[in-house]
């Protein structure tokens, strides 16, 4: 059976990089948090289950995460997980995930049993509502379920160990929900290529979409609309950054990356039509750069602001 550090490496190597310089315990809950979301993707993205199944199964596992049902009653729903996913491979471990909440802190343990509840249930409300979106409130509203919820638990946890995020902790959950949003919209232009397959189109029909597949004449718009929606996002989320004390080295590195990962990818996205018909990132070697640059400067706000604009060049 694998460790929970060898589940996440497996299932995001970039994430990994982030959680592994947290400090103890926070580095533990952060791991588990993201396992466990993990799970939930299982559930909402898969495409061997009918929608009604999928919407029976979030919402029995947020009943397990509240400790009303038993994990082993989810895996009997579940039955056997045969994709080969990552989101899969997680799903298949998923009691030895949810044993590690028994060793959180008590009010770590309350603040991401809320919000990863919470967020199970917004994807099933989603589910049960299909993916037809028909303006940017729609796509808000979805976000916030998937990403902004995890913006606002991340805060709640800083905010254990940070007497500056929790002394601006009304404002910090504001930019940290902001900060979810910039990743999913940047997730979404990521995702136009691929995502129709299995049924959903997560562009409003106000920017272009429909529920089946962008029409080409509409792309531009549609993406163009994308990106100037994920740049209003994630100038927030380096407000954010910028105010989380320098001294806390890793949790700023762990919520840089992330960051620069989504500014350089919308770089490359922008005004390029080829995503709409293929996978557009950055490529592995620049990944190790921002990770190396990161781990050595990502303290200073300077540094932050200036490579993140730098990031933005078209041959940085």
């Amino acid at each position: 059976m694998p460790t929970l550090n060898e589940l996440l490496h497996s299932a995001s190597r970039t994430f990994a990089v982030g959680i592994d310089l947290l400090p103890r315990p926070l580095r533990s809950e952060v791991e588990t948090s993201y396992l466990l979301l993990r799970v939930s993707d299982y559930l909402e993205d898969n495409v061997s289950m009918e929608p009604s199944r999928k919407s029976e199964l979030l919402e029995q596992w947020a009943r397990v995460l509240e400790g009303a049902e038993p994990v082993e009653a989810l895996e009997r729903a579940m039955g056997p997980v045969e994709e080969t996913t990552p989101d899969a491979l997680v799903a298949r471990h998923v009691a030895q995930v949810t044993t590690a909440l028994h060793g959180f802190r008590p009010a770590a343990l309350t603040v991401v049993v809320r919000h990863i509840r919470d967020s199970t249930l917004g994807m099933a409300r989603w589910i049960r509502r299909g993916p037809d979106m028909a303006d940017e409130n729609d796509l808000d509203d979805y976000m916030h379920e998937v990403a902004g919820r995890v913006g606002w638990l991340l805060t709640e946890l800083f905010a254990l160990d940070i007497e500056q995020v929790s002394r601006q902790r009304t404002e910090m959950l504001t930019l940290g929900r902001e900060f979810g949003l910039a990743l999913q919209t940047v997730n979404v232009i990521r995702g136009l290529h691929s995502d129709w397959r299995r049924g959903w189109i997560y562009v409003p029909r106000s920017f272009g979409g429909d529920e089946r597949v962008i029409d080409p004449s509409r792309e531009n718009r549609a993406l163009a609309q994308l990106v100037e929606k994920a740049e209003r996002h994630l100038d927030a989320a380096r407000r954010y950054l910028l105010a989380l004390p320098r001294h806390h080295h890793g949790v700023r590195v762990f919520c840089v990356l992330p960051y620069l990962f989504a500014v350089r990818t919308l770089a490359v996205s922008k005004g390029n039509r080829a995503v709409f018909h293929e996978e557009v990132k950055i490529d592995r070697g620049e990944v190790r750069r921002i990770v190396r640059d990161t781990r050595l400067f990502g303290w200073s706000n300077f540094w932050i602001e200036q490579y993140s604009a730098k990031l933005t060049e078209p041959n940085p």
